[in-house]
């Protein structure tokens, strides 16, 4: 069976260009008017949906980047996952357990023994949005060697303890 050339002719239909495409749409002429009024800046960046103490909102964000802290030692293979079980539900705890099981395996490492991370992960920081007084989400930069990830979280509040209900990582 012989191979047959044959000439491809592409097709291409002029399309006209806007003389803004790709460019920023900034006015380059001097404002005449003064700007407009700001509001003043939050000290702390973050959402409020429910009015919530500024001691429990610290104290909750404490506690976000510990947990946190720990929750990616435990993926990455440095602490035990059972560390985290009495501030999980059974959901999240499952998930941990399954990602560092993962993790382990493709780094040929037992899981929780001892420190496998040549550089550890830090939680760089902490945003909180609290949907009410017994419930909030949070949204935590980590960083790891040049690398960064965004880990998100909720937290309930049951029988006087914050649990964890929900952990993603992206």
């Amino acid at each position: 069976m012989s191979a047959v050339s044959h000439d491809l002719v592409g097709l291409r239909v002029p399309v006209p260009v806007s003389p803004t495409q790709g460019t920023l749409a900034l006015a380059l002429l001097p404002r005449q008017a003064p700007p407009a009024a700001r509001r003043p800046p939050r000290s702390r960046p973050g959402a409020v949906v429910v009015p919530i103490d500024q001691r429990l909102r610290h104290a909750i964000e404490e506690w976000t980047h510990r947990f946190v802290q720990a929750a990616v030692e435990i993926v990455g293979g440095d602490r035990p996952v059972s560390q985290l079980l009495r501030w999980t539900t059974r959901d999240v705890y499952a998930d941990l357990h399954r990602r560092t099981l993962l993790v382990a395996r493709a780094g040929g490492h037992q899981p929780g023994l001892a420190r496998v991370q040549p550089v550890r992960p830090r939680v760089q920081s902490v945003h909180t949005c609290f949907l009410s007084d017994t419930a909030v989400e949070c949204g935590v930069h980590v960083r790891h060697g040049e690398r960064s990830r965004a880990v998100a979280a909720r937290f309930e509040r049951r029988d006087q303890r914050w649990i964890c209900t929900a952990l993603d990582f992206s």
